[in-house]
């Protein structure tokens, strides 16, 4: 870690090497899709990277959440997942994914990330770096078990963490959690208030921190430092080390509309009353989630045990359908759309979809046909009768569209150093390939194949390009108007117009991004 007109930067091995990613296609597979056919919710299996580059142009800043649980990096061998794998690989690989999930993050959306302890606290780090330290919302401390694991050498693991993180704090609001019944005793109305049962919360606040610590530790003065007169006459000041968080004007008008409680004789501290009828939304999240409010590990894996087929392989550190209907009571509505771009048993689509929120999950390993289909489709016929079934009312429903990466755009002949364009691209794929990478939108309207602003356009030319052929396609063209157009071939002594520009395939794709069937 180093530090930079202080600000800190975490370095690493190979940090500055990014792959210069191809915007792949994404293709259906009508065969496995599931219910509605109109359903917006897609499972992809692919590359979770090259996934997240698929989804960026149509979904950019579309996303309300993103929840994911990444390989902890903890060195131990995984069923599913190399879980093991060089330090600073695993960061530059999820700093790589981080990239693209701030992209696609609504300005008011939030991303909540578990880990553990392991590598922690230098995902915090990284996360500040792309997310901005100033977003950073919060760390949830998780207990995974209730068991303790007396083969553990120094400390048997109880708990992970949830990195949470708005988009900009600025537009993010937290949702609150459901009252429970020792919330409900928290109220009382030892007074008879007409207004019904109340809790307090304390009129002082901390001296010596914030802002307002600054500020007495330069000057030993605060405008919180004064006399409230008491019921009896009586000078009230504020505890040692505390002072007023109010101003004079502010608890002159609290004690005018009866919100403030001095204690049964009237000579206590002042207590600022909150009338349980008017606080009907909940309560406000705390940083430490119990097992027993939502979930454990081994709840996660009873569920899943119900859910796959005998044959199929449990993951061994599953999440628990309570622990993401928490998150997605905090961070979403219904109809907010919802990330996974670590699918894993496909808990968070389970759950996103029995709240009415839409999906999206990734998966790229054989888990996305063994794990998340089969348990996706017993939701949507609801089928599914545990996890969050019952409190969330889910009685099946909707559907969903299976997709899978389409293949390179390019293909390397290593032997002759060529590229050239995949044969099992159609015209058509070829198309919308151009597009993607040149950052166009696909949408066919008369002769152009797609648009980036309302006065640029693309074309992409088949065949030889030809003069009658590009006159033809200026008169189409506005004064203002900019034309991009691929081709294969072009005449020599091609008259161009200012407007419109060429480009050749393969040649010119090159340039935009790195084609290669993996990412390595």
């Amino acid at each position: 870690m180093t530090s930079k007109i202080g600000k800190l930067e975490l370095t690493w091995v190979n940090k500055e090497q990014r792959p210069r990613l191809e915007p792949r296609l994404l293709l259906e597979d009508p065969s496995k899709s599931y219910g509605d056919p109109k359903s917006p919710n897609m499972l992809i299996r692919g590359d979770n990277l090259l996934a997240l580059k698929a989804l960026e142009q149509d979904y950019g800043g579309e996303v309300k959440c993103v929840f994911i649980d990444p390989p902890y990096n903890t060195g131990s061998a995984f069923e599913h997942y190399d879980d093991g794998i060089e330090h600073s690989i695993w960061l530059s690989l999820l700093r790589d994914r981080l990239e693209v999930l701030h992209r696609l993050l609504k300005p008011d959306g939030s991303i909540w990330i578990t880990i553990d302890d392991s590598e922690g606290h230098y995902l915090k780090v990284l996360c500040d770096e792309v997310f901005g330290r100033a977003n950073f919302l919060g760390t949830v401390t998780w207990e995974k078990t209730t068991s303790i694991h007396n083969n553990a050498t120094y400390f048997s693991s109880a708990t992970d963490l949830v990195l949470v993180y708005a988009r900009d704090i600025a537009f993010f609001k937290m949702g609150r959690i459901e009252r429970s019944e020792r919330n409900e005793q928290d109220y009382s109305n030892p007074d008879n208030d007409p207004r019904g049962a109340w809790s307090s919360s304390p009129l002082h606040v901390s001296l010596t921190s914030g802002q307002r610590g600054k500020q007495f530790a330069y000057t030993g003065t605060s405008s919180g430092l004064f006399a409230i007169i008491g019921p009896h006459g009586q000078e009230i000041f504020p505890p040692k080390g505390r002072c007023w968080g109010y101003s004079t004007e502010t608890l002159a008008e609290f004690e005018a509309k009866k919100l403030i409680w001095w204690g049964k004789n009237g000579r206590n501290q002042p207590r600022l009353k909150r009338f349980l009828n008017e606080n009907k939304e909940g309560v406000v999240p705390t940083t430490l989630w119990l097992a027993k409010d939502v979930g454990h590990n081994q709840e996660a894996k009873a569920e899943n045990a119900k859910l796959l087929e005998q044959s199929a392989q449990l993951f061994a550190t599953p999440k628990p359908e309570r622990l993401l209907w928490r998150v997605m009571q905090l961070a979403t509505k219904p109809n907010d759309l919802v990330l996974d771009s670590f699918g894993g048993s496909g808990t968070t689509a389970a759950v996103a979809h029995k709240m009415q929120r839409r999906w999206i999950t990734v998966e790229m390993g054989e888990q996305s046909d063994t794990h998340i289909l089969p348990r996706l489709r017993r939701v949507v016929d609801g089928q599914d009768f545990g996890g969050i079934t019952e409190p969330a009312g889910w009685k099946g429903g909707s559907g969903f569209k299976y997709f899978e990466l389409a293949e390179s755009l390019l293909v390397q002949d290593k032997a002759l150093d060529i590229f050239y364009v995949n044969p099992k691209y159609d015209v058509d794929m070829l198309i919308r390939a151009i597009c993607k990478v040149e950052n166009f939108r696909y949408r066919p309207l008369g002769r152009w194949h797609g648009y980036s602003s309302e006065t640029h356009f693309i074309h992409i030319v088949t065949q030889i390009l030809n003069q009658p052929y590009l006159d033809m396609l200026a008169t189409d063209l506005g004064e203002r108007d900019a034309l991009l157009v691929y081709c294969t071939k072009r005449e020599s002594g091609l008259s161009l117009p200012p407007n419109v520009k060429i480009k050749r395939i393969p040649k010119d794709l090159l340039a935009k991004c790195e084609f290669r069937p993996d990412l390595k």
